[in-house]
């Protein structure tokens, strides 16, 4: 019998940009669809963003050869604008991201609960990549595009 709890994976990043900047970054879906993507043969085409307790998100993801895509959606559970983000992806799993100011930057530390299909480790490389994908952007777009 298969448990009903989940294993917890914890990634996380510290973007050189304030935090209403890198915020406007993660949440935007012009900029969303600039880095979701864990490696460089991937993209999103497409990102929608209804950012509310109760509102809806969608990023399509897709092999730029076009042999596979799917959409990472989920709802809304909390926003605290500047701080927290936390949602329910459609297969049920929790997600939380955390958005820390500091000194010189912002820490992101994004916690998800792990599925069965992919190892642990698997799951975990991938979540860091678009992270690592989400931190390159930021650093890299000017202040006044953001």
């Amino acid at each position: 019998m298969e448990s009903s709890k989940k294993e917890i994976i914890t990634v996380d990043t510290t973007v050189q940009k304030p935090v209403e900047k890198v915020w406007e970054c993660w949440t935007n879906p012009k900029h969303i669809t600039q880095w979701s993507n864990a490696s460089d043969d991937w993209h999103a085409p497409k990102a929608e963003n209804d950012l509310r307790a109760g509102g809806n998100f969608l990023t399509r993801m897709e092999a730029k050869d076009g042999s596979f895509g799917f959409d990472f959606t989920g709802v809304y559970d909390e926003v605290k604008q500047y701080e927290l983000i936390s949602y329910t992806l459609e297969d049920g799993r929790k997600v939380e991201i955390t958005f820390i100011g500091q000194e010189n930057g912002t820490k992101v530390v994004e916690t998800f609960q792990a599925e069965n299909t992919n190892s642990i480790e698997m799951q975990k490389a991938g979540w860091q990549a678009i992270l690592d994908n989400f931190k390159k952007y930021s650093e890299a777009i000017s202040t006044k595009e953001i």
